[in-house]
């Protein structure tokens, strides 16, 4: 894996099936499409919950997609739910102040391994102790891999 495993944000996901948006959701599923490629996707259960309630809910998309969805993206090896990710989720609260959700999005991510967070929640280019923020809305699918990207946000270390 050439740039290192990519941690998905709901978002993504989301935008992948946004009906309203044909510029985002087009972008979204060129990520999701090469995450799947290079097998560096990756994502928590929060993120799957997040997905299918919003999705579900507030997009209108069919229960049974919104599940099948949610049975094809567990294939990322989601992260769980432990005290080591909640102590990390404090961590990132206090050091970066956070909202408790991105807290945990990034705590998972760094349980992962992970080395970058894709996300549009979160500024674009903000590294957090080795995880490195990246726009999929702003940023290429694989560029981050490449010598060319240069991320221009302060580093939270």
């Amino acid at each position: 894996m050439p740039g290192g495993s990519c941690f998905a944000d709901t978002n993504v996901l989301l935008y992948s099936f946004d009906s309203r948006d044909a510029v985002k959701r087009e972008k979204a599923r060129e990520w999701i499409d090469y995450l799947w490629r290079t097998g560096e996707g990756r994502l928590s259960w929060q993120v799957l919950n997040e997905f299918y309630a919003n999705a579900s809910r507030k997009m209108s998309v069919p229960a049974a997609e919104a599940r099948e969805a949610v049975t094809i993206f567990s294939q990322w090896r989601p992260a769980g739910i432990s005290m080591a990710v909640f102590d990390r989720a404090w961590h990132w609260m206090d050091r970066a102040q956070l909202s408790w959700w991105d807290s945990l999005i990034l705590a998972s991510a760094e349980r992962l391994g992970c080395r970058w967070l894709v996300s549009e929640d979160f500024q674009s280019g903000r590294n957090y102790e080795g995880i490195t923020v990246i726009n999929p809305f702003e940023q290429t699918p694989g560029v981050h891999a490449s010598a060319e990207f240069k991320p221009g946000a302060p580093k939270v270390s």
